[in-house]
């Protein structure tokens, strides 16, 4: 007895996929590279949101621990490591804090907004380094049950022509055709169900970060203001 006259409920899955049509076949091979894709982006962001949540806990202690701003600074671009997160903000910052200060020409009124600055294109940047990839789950959850359905229907259509030039047509003869197409739409939700709990999950995380960051970014201003104060009235 061949595949053809097998039960639907005994044919292997690998046979019915080997036994799919060259579009089946590259429809699901698409879904595959998707899924595996979409493994690899996720467990790199999950790497890099816990890291990134770890270099924040460990800076905010070291900074609101009452070190002295500048050592603090010092201690950081002599490091050898890069710099993320809160860490790269505060760099930009000072940095441009010390630059402008030293600055004749510069007053004390305009020494603020460029610190603003500085700090609002490294927060960009960190949003943006925090944000990548991210589309990309997006996107596999959102069109891989289209990809699966439309491997789906022309598996269907395959069948069905098949069928209407059969001498003897019975559903036995159509079930393992329909089956082998289904398997296109299950692959599409599989690929898709866990891109969107993946996006969903670090679409939160990213935006606590950015959050956390952002309000960071306040205090340190503020506290830059009451030393800028404190200087021109000394």
């Amino acid at each position: 007895m061949n595949s053809s006259q097998l039960p639907v409920s005994e044919l292997p899955i690998l046979e019915l996929i080997t036994n799919a049509s060259l579009l089946v076949q590259l429809v699901m091979l698409i879904l595959v590279l998707a899924s595996l894709s979409s493994c690899v982006v996720m467990l790199r962001k999950r790497r890099t949101l816990r890291l990134s949540r770890k270099a924040a806990d460990v800076f905010e202690e070291r900074f609101w621990s009452g070190a002295d701003l500048s050592k603090l600074y010092h201690g950081i671009s002599r490091g050898d490591k890069a710099r993320v997160g809160i860490e790269r903000i505060f760099e930009s910052g000072y940095e441009e804090y010390l630059r402008l200060r030293q600055e004749r020409r510069v007053s004390a009124d305009n020494i603020l907004p460029g610190v603003q600055r500085a700090m609002r294109v490294a927060l960009t940047r960190e949003t943006e380094r925090l944000e990548q990839h991210l589309n990309f789950l997006a996107t596999v959850g959102s069109t891989s049950p289209y990809i699966g359905l439309f491997g789906t229907v022309w598996g269907i259509m395959s069948s069905f022509r098949a069928l209407g030039t059969a001498q003897q047509a019975t559903i036995a003869s159509v079930a393992p055709g329909i089956s082998e197409a289904l398997i296109a739409t299950a692959m599409g939700l599989l690929a898709a169900i866990p891109a969107v709990i993946a996006y969903n999950r670090f679409s939160d995380q990213v935006e606590r970060l950015e959050t956390r960051y952002d309000n960071f970014r306040e205090e340190f201003t503020a506290l830059l203001e009451r030393q800028i104060v404190s200087v021109s009235e000394a």
